[in-house]
């Protein structure tokens, strides 16, 4: 998933921001044309939309709507349409802030390290194109929710926790069925397959959940 998705069809003004997020440590992609930011939401995902409004093609708010109809992304519009009924009509499309252009890039970097800090950086951990809500205990592949019950979650959770580490069926097992369950060690093996068939594209050859033989897994 990116982390910052910027729609600006002024070359100069998105290759800016774009260095400046970069410099920042966020993943960053820089579309420039609506259609172009839709397709790259669609197939990626993104944390955080910047939104340039007079867009050629689809505008900004259009974009706005149509990302709405199937995500709750946080989006900040950036634009130099100013009019109270401007602000007005991207805010109720449901943009999360409206921001006039000129700015200063600062506070648009504060704002969404804001964001990122309040939504993402306590309830939510992301590798990949795996994501887990930890409060609301979903997880979601390509940003669309994936059934998994209550130990398949904790078991994901745990192994994406424990990111490029190599845990032992044992510690595994103990650690979510604990050291005095009844459950054959076993167990894990099946639930390991289990998240595979779920997250996987080809579950015999996973991309994140890795075997490592005569040892464990890990989760890439």
């Amino acid at each position: 998933m990116i982390d910052v998705l910027i729609v600006e069809d002024n070359e100069e003004i998105g290759t800016l921001l774009q260095d400046f997020f970069l410099a920042e440590g966020y993943d960053v992609y820089h579309a420039m044309t609506g259609e172009e930011g839709l397709e790259v939401f669609r197939d990626e995902g993104a944390k955080v939309i910047v939104l340039d409004v007079m867009l050629p093609g689809m505008d900004g708010f259009e974009v706005c709507r149509a990302i709405r109809e199937k995500q709750d992304v946080p989006i900040i519009i950036v634009s130099a349409k100013v009019t109270k009924e401007d602000k007005l009509n991207g805010l109720i499309l449901g943009a999360d802030d409206y921001i006039e252009k000129p700015y200063d890039v600062d506070i648009l970097l504060a704002k969404v390290a804001g964001i990122m800090k309040r939504r993402y950086a306590s309830n939510d951990i992301t590798i990949g194109n795996i994501r887990l809500d930890k409060v609301g205990m979903i997880a979601y592949r390509d940003e669309k929710p994936v059934s998994l019950n209550k130990t398949e979650f904790s078991l994901l959770l745990y192994l994406m926790e424990n990111r490029g580490k190599t845990l032992s069926k044992e510690k595994i097992f103990n650690h979510i069925w604990g050291a005095d369950s009844e459950t054959e060690s076993q167990t894990v093996t099946v639930h390991i397959k289990w998240l595979r068939e779920k997250l996987e594209q080809d579950p015999k050859k996973p991309e994140h959940i890795q075997t490592v033989w005569g040892v464990g897994y890990r989760f890439d």
